[in-house]
């Protein structure tokens, strides 16, 4: 049998067609009982159908309405014709039937006009209640419970899975993979993240040999979380883990087990453990385990039955009760580790913390190589150049400038994906999409060319700051009427002349303006909002002030988030503190820019005749950098034959 015919035979049948099968045919009896009986008057019933004598019985209804039944030789003749081909004519179902103004009168009559019969036509007197009438009063509590038994039926996951029946609601939704479900993705599809491969692959081959490890007494960790920034791959190694364990994999999100009833979210915990212990060996992962491991205690608003504390205790409880001779691991990710309950994170629950970081310059090379191997790329692309191009660029963005390229490629009818693709995606997936309708003024662009210039000088005659890749004032996006681009140093510990010198460089776009201009204008709005932060971070967390001194503020207050560290003296002296600084940075970037006026201006021209400028533009106009290269630098220096220089765009 095919797999598309497995496919088949594998969908369940939907019971909601029976229930409006069901609901259609109440609805339309009445409607086709009423037209499948013929309609006449009183006085063609006595001067036409009367005297025939094919008449069988009459039956006053509700003292209104009279209805016919004829005998079974009656519906031969010609004169009934009308009545007998009708679908519905059999049975109790009447072949005629006509309104009276009352049963007294009409009964009279019918004696009148039978005065001389040899047989007598006989009368029954019925009351009843009408289909319609009956309907009006069921339909209503039918509509009810039909949209209560469906919210019920999705709230507990919907028809034909765990949990699609109202009372398994306390089932658990993970999904399992295991022989019969295969995943494609391995380990060879997750690049530059060798530490956290090696630690996942450690639990992965322990499954595969547990004797290796518990002959010498070992025991393999419980649990392991995988903490790291979004992007970075940390759904991806489960996945590849799926792939490599070749045993029972369990996977479900944390916002799985919260519901509205009471006491669901601890019911699949332990419905989820249940069925790992029945595939032992094997692995639970849960995605986003802050959804359900948040600190307890810190929401007091809610009252003391918090469903999602209810369901961390017992997720406690099963990390704790089952012992890791059984072979289940729990595999968890989050990028909040921050908020985790500590009850949580103890060793003996997850004991291992694998951190996944941002991807170095290798790593992001390794990264380019992988979602580059399906894409028909000419043969000239560099993707050194490339990771060197994308500092801090996490997986999941290399993924999409990977996808963007190709995008744009075939936007242009090419045949293959070229270099100046990718440019062109990194600078969409950094400033957005360009924005060639935005109509901007001479003297807006004027102002925009001397900020960006500005930064850029900076940038490059201070020595900690970040080296300049590339300055534009192409507008991108719904705001960036420009932007520059840096290399980050690969570097985790920051020196206060570092940050002095980070805050000078995005202070440079404001004091060129002033410089030059002798004016300021709103387009330094996202420059003053970092300097902020980092001035506040210098002062009241990194001690980094000799006034306010050597302490750290950064408390995030009580559970209601009204109390501050410290009193409103020394809130007011770190406002003062952090207004020095600003203002000693901003005194330090006007003098540099003053006697760098020369060079300010030559990039600025530049930039208004090309709009886009790289490192190598800038090392013509101004010369080298005087100052030691970081391995991005070098990388970046390398001749290419394939760059195509941009045009000004119209």
């Amino acid at each position: 049998m095919s797999e598309n015919q497995n496919k088949k035979n594998d969908k369940k049948f939907n019971y909601y067609w029976i229930y409006g099968i069901i609901l259609l045919v109440l609805i339309s009896l009445p409607f086709t009982m009423s037209q499948s009986t013929k309609e006449i008057t009183q006085e063609t019933f006595f001067k036409k159908y009367l005297p025939s004598n094919d008449i069988k019985e009459l039956v006053v209804v509700n003292g209104s309405e009279v209805e016919v039944y004829l005998t079974k030789e009656a519906l031969d003749k010609p004169l009934h014709k009308e009545a007998s081909k009708r679908k519905f004519n059999i049975g109790s179902t009447p072949n005629y039937k006509f309104s009276i103004g009352s049963s007294e009168v009409f009964e009279k009559r019918l004696n009148d006009e039978q005065q001389n019969a040899d047989e007598r036509v006989g009368v029954k007197f019925d009351s009843r209640t009408g289909m319609q009438s009956l309907l009006s009063w069921i339909l209503p509590f039918a509509l009810l419970i039909g949209i209560w038994v469906f919210f019920m039926r999705r709230i507990s996951g919907g028809v034909g899975g765990a949990g699609g029946q109202i009372f398994n609601i306390g089932k658990s939704r993970a999904t399992l993979f295991d022989q019969d479900t295969k995943v494609t993705v391995t380990f060879d599809d997750v690049a530059g993240l060798d530490e956290a491969k090696e630690e996942v692959m450690e639990i992965v081959d322990f499954l595969k040999n547990p004797s290796k490890y518990t002959n010498l007494g070992g025991k393999i960790p419980k649990g392991a979380l995988l903490i790291g920034p979004p992007g970075t791959g940390k759904t991806l190694i489960a996945k590849a883990m799926a792939g490599e364990a070749k045993v029972p994999f369990f996977s479900i999100s944390g916002s799985d087990f919260v519901e509205m009833f009471v006491g669901v979210g601890a019911s699949r915990v332990r419905d989820l453990f249940k069925q790992a212990r029945e595939k032992a060996p094997c692995i639970i992962f849960i995605d986003e385990i802050d959804a359900i491991g948040r600190a307890r205690g810190r929401n007091m608003m809610q009252g003391g039955n918090d469903e999602r504390e209810n369901t961390l205790n017992q997720l406690l409880v099963e990390m704790d009760g089952f012992s890791g001779d059984k072979g289940i691991i729990l595999l968890a990710a989050t990028n909040r580790p921050d908020v985790l309950d500590s009850a949580l994170m103890r060793p003996g629950r997850f004991d291992r913390q694998i951190g996944i970081d941002k991807p170095d310059l290798k790593g992001r090379k390794r990264i380019f190589e992988v979602h580059s191997k399906p894409l028909k790329t000419a043969k000239s692309i560099d993707l050194e150049r490339l990771a060197a191009q994308t500092p801090g660029f996490a997986g999941a963005d290399i993924a999409n400038v990977c996808n963007e390229a190709a995008l744009i490629a075939a936007r242009k009818n090419k045949s293959e994906i070229e270099m100046d693709d990718f440019q062109d995606a990194i600078d969409r997936n950094i400033g957005g999409l360009e924005r060639k309708s935005r109509i901007i003024s001479p003297e807006e662009k004027e102002i925009i060319a001397f900020h960006e210039a500005g930064h850029a000088v900076c940038g490059w005659f201070l020595e900690h700051a970040h080296p300049l890749l590339k300055v534009t004032i192409v507008p991108r996006g719904i705001a960036a009427l420009g932007y520059a681009q840096y290399i980050p140093k690969e570097q985790f510990l920051y020196r206060t002349g570092q940050l002095l010198d980070e805050i000078c460089m995005t202070l440079g776009g404001r004091v060129a303006e002033d410089i030059i201009f002798g004016k300021i204008s709103t387009g330094a709005q996202n420059d003053l909002e970092r300097i902020t932060k980092m001035a506040y971070g210098m002062v009241t967390i990194y001690g980094m002030n000799e006034s306010v001194g050597n302490v750290s503020f950064n408390d995030q207050g009580d559970a209601y988030g009204f109390s501050k560290p410290y009193s409103d003296e020394t809130a007011r002296m770190i406002d003062e503190e952090v207004r020095k600084l600003i203002q000693s940075a901003y005194t330090r970037t006007k003098k540099l820019l003053t006697e760098k006026k020369e060079e300010l201006t030559k990039i600025a021209r530049k930039l208004l005749e090309k709009e886009i400028l790289f490192k190598s533009d800038v090392e013509e106009l101004i010369g080298p950098r005087p100052f030691e290269k970081t391995e991005e630098e070098l990388e970046l220096d390398k001749p290419i034959t394939n760059v195509v220089e941009t045009e000004p765009t119209s």
